[in-house]
């Protein structure tokens, strides 16, 4: 914290991961991976239950991570790449901090256009996982440059050294231990670029450190040691639908990058192997963050968050990958660790089953800094939620266009117990019960005892869509059919600047 400015403010930490899944965790109640750590932060912090990723692929959730906005207001309802960051959203969580005497740093993902835009840090080490010189060549002499493979050539001595070199694609279904020292893991250098940081920061100025991890995002290629654990582990059978016929003209069963459709069961296997192998190996890396602010005096006076961009299906439904409202891809974990002495007017420790998003993670740390929220945020402080256990919202609204659905927007409502489910395309509905389905597997749309229910949240998303240029809405009703955006219009224009 710093010496010099007569507020004292903690320190903050924030550990994006992604593609994580809610339920990949022991304190989740997952009994087939070993997360100490990240079980003792929980533990020691305010676990949320019920977080959400509301677009639920990287660059739209990175945007409502860092502007603490809805899709609605921030205007991006799919995945697109090609807009200018800082052009289009100036105010952010950090450059919020750094206005307010924040050192800002970030190391690993940012996934932002331009590639290396420091969208308000003061100094970023970049990662983002898919900068390969082969395809930046065509930008000439100006690519961006990932700074992990300079590294990565320099420990190796080969110029040509990369991270995929291996053949294992960063969305494919495939996987394979790593074949370097543990030392040249993206994972690890992530890790050891933040205690860098640690070790160069201003004392006299409190820090906000974004630690953005690629992984467990494909591709999934943890140490061999954390290869062969999993490998000899056997998971339990993945959850099918009752409604997962109605998904049969777009399934590619056996595709190496298909979001629908079934994998041979070995290669399924691998992949929860190589997945869950690479967030035990995040998993470590905090227990070493914890020990570098121990070590630095630091650890009672920094908040530490853990959160992921989104989910993966990982084989539920015979589905993989995100994009998807289903709760594999949508729900997210979520940790805020307070230490003792920042803990005044929150409560204490615990679960927090409130209804929560990333929007409201930037709000969140504000509060924390006593920092006034700007105007343009639209999440809330969860911090009522956690001292008085009260709601945050009644009910999210998700969305997000999926491409290999022939462009449908597959639109949903979280309430209370229910999720509805619309697809903007044909019109189709879902409902499920999460209290008695928490794992989506009957769906109740069709059920006349449920009609009630359907018609209830079918009104809250109209309401959600009333006012969008799609034209989503007529009267009353819910129009099937309409051309689909991956933006906002206003936002649209900043992909011309």
């Amino acid at each position: 914290m710093t010496t010099t400015d007569p507020t004292p403010r903690p320190n903050i930490i924030l550990v994006c991961v992604d593609e994580m899944r809610a339920d990949a965790m022991g304190a989740a109640g997952n009994e087939h991976i070993d997360t100490p750590n990240l079980d003792d932060l929980a533990r020691g912090g305010y676990r949320f239950t019920r977080a959400y990723s509301a677009t639920p692929t990287c660059v739209p959730a990175r945007v409502a991570l860092f502007t603490g906005q809805s899709p609605d207001r921030h205007g991006r309802y799919g995945y697109r790449e090609g807009i200018s960051f800082p052009a289009a959203y100036p105010v952010t969580l950090q450059s919020t901090l750094g206005e307010n005497g924040y050192q800002t740093y970030a190391v690993g993902k940012m996934h932002v256009f331009p590639d290396r835009a420091r969208c308000g840090f003061d100094e970023v080490q970049l990662h983002d996982g898919f900068l390969h010189t082969s395809r930046r060549l065509s930008r000439g002499p100006s690519a961006a440059i990932d700074d992990y493979v300079e590294f990565l050539r320099r420990e190796t001595g080969d110029p040509r050294a990369d991270y995929q070199e291996t053949g294992v694609g960063c969305n494919a279904m495939t996987a394979r231990p790593w074949e370097r020292e543990e030392r040249l893991h993206p994972t690890r250098w992530v890790a050891d670029q933040s205690f860098r940081f640690l070790e160069r920061r201003d004392p006299t100025r409190p820090f906000f450190l974004y630690a953005s991890f690629h992984r467990p995002h494909a591709p999934y290629d943890p140490p061999g040691w954390l290869w062969d654990k999993y490998r000899e582990r056997r998971f339990p059978p993945r959850p099918m639908g009752d409604w997962v016929a109605d998904f049969d003209e777009h399934r590619v069963d056996h595709g190496s990058e298909a979001e629908f459709g079934a994998q041979k069961e070995t290669t399924h296997q691998q992949v929860r192997a190589g997945y869950y192998g690479s967030i035990e190996f995040i998993d470590l890396q905090l227990n070493r963050l914890r020990e570098a602010l121990s070590d630095h005096g630091l650890l009672e006076d920094t908040v530490i968050v853990l959160v992921s961009d989104h989910g993966d299906m990982m084989g539920d439904h015979d589905m993989y990958r995100k994009s998807v409202g289903y709760e594999g891809s949508a729900r997210v974990p979520m940790v805020v660790h307070v230490p003792a002495r920042w803990r005044e007017g929150w409560g204490a420790p615990g679960e927090v089953d409130a209804i929560v998003e990333l929007r409201d993670l930037m709000p969140t740390l504000l509060d924390l800094a006593g920092i006034d929220v700007p105007g343009s945020v639209d999440g809330h402080s969860l911090r009522p939620a956690v001292a008085e256990g009260s709601a945050v919202r009644e009910h999210l609204h998700g969305e997000h266009v999926i491409g290999s659905l022939g462009r449908h927007s597959m639109q949903w409502i979280r309430s209370a117990r229910h999720k509805y489910i619309w697809f903007s395309g044909d019109g189709r509905e879902q409902l499920f019960d999460l209290a008695e389905d928490p794992q989506e597997v009957h769906d109740l749309a069709g059920a006349p005892e449920h009609a009630e229910e359907l018609a209830r949240h079918r009104r809250i998303l109209v309401e959600e869509l009333r006012s969008r240029e799609e034209g989503y809405v007529a009267g009353e009703e819910l129009v099937a059919g309409r051309p689909v955006q991956t933006e906002a219009s206003w936002v649209r224009e900043f992909a011309r600047l």
